[in-house]
């Protein structure tokens, strides 16, 4: 399992960096797959495999308003993703009006399609919204290097040294060593980064972000587990060798983008 995980990460590594660094269309490309993928893989944990539920006009509408949410990121900004994320939730009850005699379990599904759209595609715009300003890239490679820091440094140390479970009713293998784990990660490359390319932020402010931004990384892994456990799946996809699905790869990463996008904007 250590040797996959490794091989896949190291083999998608050089296309995540030339796609981050060329930006424009390669990269929203590359967000929207990650956002399909994502969203399938959600669909298959709430709805627990049952493809009745998975495949309707409503989970498929998730898919093309999730696609226009984040084209809409990169070409208009945050304003108009607002106006998609609300309008989705107009546009599926439309839908439901005239599916609901067929399929009473509609009203579930919008629920749970409305909740996938902001949880996936809504979270990943922020990357889009960063990626698009002048200066994005390098804080995307930055965030991403805090969280899969963060990620990578969890799973070793509470494999090799975790004791204490931290929630064992959602995820009994995380522990609170691998947390603590994951948090020094998140400051030591966090520090690092700031020392060598972010030299203008305040050291305060910076220190805030990179610990906040792991806990919104941990809270994420943590929220993806409670719901494979409450549908009984162990992992949200097997796309990723040794990692399993995308959502599995995002989960942290969902949750830190909003955090960075508020750093970003308004703290720095």
């Amino acid at each position: 399992m250590h040797l996959k995980r490794w091989i896949t990460g190291l083999s998608a590594l050089p296309f995540l960096i030339f796609l981050v660094y060329h930006g424009g269309v390669p990269f929203i490309l590359l967000v929207g797959i990650a956002c399909v993928c994502s969203l399938w893989e959600y669909y298959r944990i709430v709805f627990n495999a049952d493809r009745r539920m998975m495949v309707n006009a409503v989970t498929f509408w998730g898919y093309v308003i999730s696609s226009g949410i984040l084209a809409a990121a990169y070409v208009a900004g945050p304003e108009s993703v607002l106006v998609l994320v609300t309008l989705n939730l107009v546009l599926a009850g439309l839908l439901s009006v005239f599916i609901y005699k067929t399929n009473p379990a509609v009203v579930e599904i919008i629920q749970k399609q409305v909740m996938g759209v902001i949880y996936i595609a809504l979270s990943l715009s922020f990357l889009v919204t960063i990626r698009r300003e002048p200066g994005g890239m390098p804080w995307i490679f930055f965030l991403l290097a805090i969280i899969f820091a963060g990620d990578i440094s969890a799973y070793y140390v509470g494999s090799y040294l975790g004791r204490h479970k931290l929630s064992p009713a959602i995820s009994p293998g995380k522990t609170v060593e691998g947390a603590i784990g994951g948090l020094a990660a998140n400051l030591l490359v966090g520090a690092i980064g700031k020392h060598l390319f972010f030299q203008a932020l305040a050291w305060g402010p910076a220190l805030i972000f990179f610990v906040v931004a792991g806990i919104a990384g941990q809270a994420g892994d943590l929220f993806e587990s409670e719901m494979k456990r409450s549908s009984k799946i162990k992992d949200s996809g097997g796309l990723l060798p040794g990692h399993g699905g995308f959502l599995d790869r995002l989960d942290a990463l969902l949750f830190a983008s909003p955090v960075a996008y508020l750093f970003i904007v308004f703290i720095f």
